[in-house]
């Protein structure tokens, strides 16, 4: 292990003189660091956790599973309610603990659980999983006994709600799949209402796909036969933890709202992440950028540690709930992630036996569901016993026994090794590309482009994903489960990567980057990808810069610019304002004309064009080009489709197209300035998209507090600019509260890490009580950013607390 800190004050004054420091400051600095023992049973030597002043958690023990142990033990020493809830509600265990009004969230939760063969759940992840696993978990209960037996406090939310932690086990922290970011089941429902409703072209406007592509309804399918929530128990066992009042019914949800946002985290849910070579930086070393795009929430949903033992160095951000990190570096490669749009799940229709409902027709024959019954044990008393029905596929998401039918779907989720990110435990100890994508072979969810480099100057772009082949339909709608429509897997090898890119850069940002050769007609591994948006603007700013800076590389994570907003304003540069149009519409269309598609926090037109892109535009377009009886269907459709069809207008607007185009653009932007009145009122040229663009950090807790807490648990409002298409990713709801977008951001310079670059929001702390619980967020959201400190020199030097632990009885 690295000398200790244990030598207090001497040492930081010794450093500080090497540093030219003066010892009255370090003297200064190094009163204010906080000391405290404590002994930890579990513990096999000494160690010690140093937190920086941003709150982050430097880990130095003697051995791999010390360091992993003082992970959990330190996960769940800041984040102790956030980690215990995600169990409970992965593992379906709400209704013990807060009533039987999460009884039907608890049954879904345990439909998709994984309960296949542990020796090979454990073997997918490398030699390091299962013990990586076991030395997390034992580390996450050492502090939760403590925390039991009365030695560490019991974090406030457990006495708000009258519940206390639980002991946790290593399965546990692999046999949740529900966060796992799987794709495309709600849109393959939805296709399946237009496809009955009016036909698959509407769907068009509704999803973009890419490469292009003309979907077909299966041999064998009725889409009119798909029940409108036939996806109503996937929802409950992806959503969240919801909070309501006495009474309340947390089932009570809007399906409908739900295919919806489903479909609109598409673009809101992705991420950016790009690696550049030594020759196109400004100091002649690999710069190696991420910032993950996620909902947002109160505690973050990030965490940012430090892992150090004599055979492993590792820094960055993982899930709290889990070991190891997922981005970040191990002081020799560095890596980064972005979901890259493998389609991972199908929903399958079954004829049902009349003569019993539990059979269904495989392959000719009568085939028996399996049948998993279990007790869910509610609070305050009694139980309830729920049935899960399986077939060959997976779950059965409905049973219509009227017309002998029943729904279940399919998804990687229940094959071994995929616990979304558990993979990362392989990669992040690689030391070099051959390691690296090894390991990346071993890495299952979500289907991720992973972006590298390393200290000798390579850089690299590989995919790490378990991806579903179709040999006779392209996962584009519901097929029918009667054997015809089969999976199999891609050979991981077969996945694209680039090392050492001949431009000097690669990035990512979600958007279609299948290179030419992939033959996607024949693997068909995914349609659906984000809007290429982002990385329009990502590739425009790294082509003409070849000497990047990390300061370029901070800016460019929180650059404003929407190239949608850019082809707005193409395409209102002719618009004709309908005559007698007031001063305020003519000020507003000048303003929206001039404008460089900057969606900064003070911008007057980017309040026009984030009205017209977000609902005006969409909505009178679907509504003209759409059949009638799809349009509600559809709704405002995709922004993508939509600018394509008005920038290149067919006869799907009617017998005059381009009259019909200019129609559409009056009508939104009447629309849109009628909106930023009502909202801001004043004059154009005092809007200011930050008036009304504000970041939040919410807490679930929320329903639950007296009114004078909540401003405790909430963070934000924070006027900000960004949206979903600049790659300062700022997606945001009706209220134009930003829900979704960078849950972390982090900016390395690859061998001189201690200059690297990252930001966690809203802070690293899961207590509302302390100073970590909110610090960060002011920085985030003006694109600021704090040191990660790597080596034990500067962490020493930005010491603010250290705890030096020992073995425990």
């Amino acid at each position: 292990m690295a000398r200790r800190l244990s030598c207090g004050i001497t040492g930081a004054i010794a450093f500080a003189l090497m540093a030219g420091i003066s010892s009255a400051a370090v003297a200064e600095m190094s009163s204010a660091v906080r000391w405290e023992q404590r002994e930890v049973p579990g513990l096999e030597d000494a160690a010690e956790i140093i937190i920086d002043q941003w709150g982050i958690s430097h880990i130095y023990a003697e051995s791999d599973r010390d360091a992993l142990f003082l992970q959990g033990y330190n996960a769940a020493s800041d984040r102790l309610w956030q980690i215990d809830l995600w169990r409970k509600r992965g593992l379906g265990l709400l209704s013990e603990n807060f009533g039987a009004s999460y009884v039907d969230q608890d049954r879904a939760a345990r439909m998709f659980l994984y309960r296949g063969d542990m020796d090979a759940e454990w073997a997918a992840y490398g030699p390091n999983g299962r013990t990586y696993a076991g030395a997390f978990v034992e580390g996450v209960n050492a502090y939760v006994q403590q925390v039991l037996d009365g030695e560490l406090p019991l974090p406030v939310e457990f006495e708000l709600t009258g519940t206390q932690p639980d002991l946790w086990s290593a399965e546990d922290a692999v046999r949740i799949r529900s966060h796992g970011l799987t794709r495309n089941a709600s849109s393959e429902v939805r296709r399946s209402q237009i496809a009955c409703a009016a036909d698959l072209e509407a769907d068009a406007l509704r999803s973009r796909l890419e490469p292009a592509w003309d979907p077909a309804i299966p041999e064998g399918l009725d889409p009119c036969v798909i029940p409108p929530d036939v996806l109503r128990d996937y929802q409950l066992a992806t959503q969240g933890v919801e909070f309501v009042a006495p009474e309340g019914d947390v089932a009570g949800l809007d399906y409908d709202q739900f295919l919806r946002a489903t479909q609109d985290n598409v673009d809101r849910i992705g991420s950016n992440n790009w690696t550049i070579a030594p020759e196109r930086t400004s100091t002649g070393r690999p710069i190696l950028a991420n910032d993950p795009h996620r909902a947002h929430g109160a505690p973050s949903l990030r965490y940012i540690v430090h892992l150090n033992s004599p055979d492993m160095s590792v820094i960055g951000a993982g899930e709290p709930a889990l070991p190891g990190i997922s981005i970040g570096h191990n002081g020799t490669i560095a890596f980064g992630l972005t979901i890259f749009a493998v389609d991972q799940e199908d929903v399958y229709v079954y004829e049902l036996n009349p003569e019993n409902p539990n059979q269904y027709r495989y392959n000719g024959e009568w085939e028996d569901m399996e049948e998993a019954t279990e007790t869910i044990a509610v609070r305050d008393g009694g139980s309830q016993d729920v049935t899960m029905l399986y077939t060959r596929h997976g779950p059965v998401l409905q049973v219509d026994e009227e017309n002998n039918r029943a729904f279940a779907i399919r998804t990687v989720w229940l094959e071994p090794g995929t616990s979304a990110y558990f993979g990362s435990v392989d990669y992040m100890t690689a030391q070099n590309w051959d390691e690296f994508s090894t390991a990346i072979e071993r890495f299952s969810t979500p289907s991720e482009n992973q972006v590298y480099a390393d200290t000798d100057g390579n850089i690299g772009w590989i995919v790490g994903a378990m991806t579903p082949t179709r040999e006779n339909w392209d996962g584009l709608m519901p097929v029918p489960g009667d054997g015809t429509y089969e999976w199999d897997f891609l050979d991981r090898q077969e996945l694209p990567a680039s090392y050492n890119p001949e431009k000097g850069w690669f990035a990512t940002a979600n958007e279609m980057n299948l290179p030419d050769d992939f033959d996607y007609e024949r693997w068909r591994i995914g349609f659906e990808w984000s809007d290429p948006s982002r990385y329009q603007r990502i590739e425009e700013v790294l082509t003409e810069n070849d000497s990047v800076t990390l300061a370029d590389a901070m800016a460019l994570q929180n650059d404003d610019v929407s190239m949608l907003g850019r082809r707005l304003v193409q395409l209102v540069a002719d618009i004709e304002l309908v005559d007698g149009a007031d001063s305020t519409a003519q000020a507003a269309l000048a303003l929206l004309q001039d404008w460089d598609g900057a969606v900064e926090v003070d911008s007057a037109p980017a309040v026009v064009s984030e009205l017209m892109l977000r609902g005006h535009l969409g909505r009178a377009t679907v509504q003209r080009a759409a059949p009638a009886e799809a349009v509600s269907l559809i709704g405002n459709g995709s922004i993508s489709s939509v600018l394509a069809l008005l920038e290149n207008p067919d006869e799907r607007l009617g017998d005059d197209p381009e009259a019909a185009r200019g129609e559409i653009l009056q009508e939104a932007f009447s629309a849109a300035v009628e909106e930023a009145m009502s909202l801001l009122g004043g004059a154009p040229e005092d809007w200011q998209w930050g008036a009304l663009h504000k970041g939040y950090f919410k807490s679930n807790m929320v329903p639950l507090l007296h009114e004078r807490m909540v401003d405790q648990y909430n963070v934000g409002p924070i006027s900000m600019g960004g949206a979903s298409s600049t790659p300062r990713a700022a997606s945001y709801n009706a209220n134009f509260e930003v829900t979704s977008g960078a849950s972390f951001r982090m900016v390395l310079d690859v061998g001189n890490w201690d200059a690297s670059r990252a930001i966690n929001a809203p802070g690293q702390s899961g207590d509302p009580l302390s100073p970590h619980y909110r610090d960060l967020a002011p920085l985030w959201a003006a694109g600021e950013y704090i040191p990660l400190v790597y080596s034990r020199e500067a962490v020493e030097a930005n010491a603010a607390r250290v705890l030096e632990l020992s073995p425990g009885q």
